[in-house]
């Protein structure tokens, strides 16, 4: 083979690995991003700090395909909508008055999404508004940007054969898509952590399903859930572990501790930190179900 041809080749497949890696690159990011901020918010409500149970890249990867179910769903669903009406669009353009109406109500969803951005200091506390401002601002802009390039739109909205003018609308347009891909970036998260308040929501109605240990400690732990039952042990000649613990299920496990919960949710409930390195005695019990 020789040398320009062994180049070219080389060039080849460079630019086919690179077009490959980099997907795969902006979606792992992606999906540890929203599997992070779920699970945040999923063990914030158990007053753990996600950071300290050391869960890794692949662990936050894999957590993030069940809060993109609905985002992925709905975005599908709305796709198809949008291709539906361009075709409709595109086989009878609307007239100029009509773009002009459509134009009007486009910008009156922008500002009214601006105003909330804008307003947070006074807005921010609504339980809805960092799901509502993105979707706002993000339809807004797409709408304005649409209508920049629909074929009856008024002279005014499209003057791109005027020399000086005719980067106007391509730069608006690449702008108004960093706008909304920045919009769909903050609804999804805010989907995200809303998924992980509700999934620990439904695990806190449901301790019981979790796994059932049995903690043995040096120490006595002082625990005030009133759920938890402790007991003595005896303390033979060379016994260290003092104190049993009944009533406790596994949260999560990290690298090196574990987060041990009461199997019933009071309001006086904690979170036991275990740390694995020999201080405590751990026994999982067997699910009461015989085969």
């Amino acid at each position: 083979m020789s040398g320009p041809v062994a180049t070219d080749q080389v060039h080849r497949w460079l630019a086919i690995a690179s077009s490959v890696v980099a997907p795969i690159t902006v979606i792992t990011t992606l999906l540890f991003y929203f599997g992070y901020v779920s699970s945040r918010a999923q063990f914030r409500y158990f007053g753990i700090d996600v950071d300290t149970i050391g869960l890794s890249t692949t662990d936050y990867a894999m957590r993030s395909p069940a809060v993109l179910l609905v985002p992925l769903l709905v975005l599908a669903l709305v796709g198809m909508v949008v291709l539906l009406l361009h075709v409709r669009v595109r086989r009878s353009p609307p007239s100029a008055r009509v773009i002009l109406l459509a134009l009007s109500a486009a910008l009156l969803v922008l500002v009214t999404g601006l105003v909330l951005l804008f307003g947070y200091f006074a807005l921010g506390r609504w339980a809805a508004y960092p799901l509502v401002t993105p979707s706002l601002i993000g339809i807004g802009v797409a709408l304005v940007v649409y209508l920049l390039w629909v074929p009856t739109a008024p002279a005014w909205l499209h003057r791109s054969e005027d020399e000086r003018a005719r980067w106007v609308r391509p730069a608006v347009s690449t702008l108004g898509v960093v706008v909304v891909g920045t919009c769909l970036l903050w609804a999804t998260a805010t989907v995200a952590e809303w998924t992980g308040r509700g999934n620990a929501a439904q695990t806190a109605r449901n301790l019981d399903q979790l796994p059932l240990v049995i903690l043995d400690t040096t120490e006595r732990l002082y625990l005030t859930d009133g759920v938890t039952a402790e007991s003595v042990l005896p303390t033979p000649e060379g016994e260290s572990f003092r104190y049993r613990y009944r009533g406790l299920r596994l949260l999560v496990q990290g690298d090196d501790t574990m987060f041990l919960v009461p199997e019933r949710w009071t309001p006086s409930n904690s979170t036991v930190v275990v740390p694995v390195d020999g201080t405590a005695r751990l026994q999982f019990r067997f699910v009461n179900d015989p085969p």
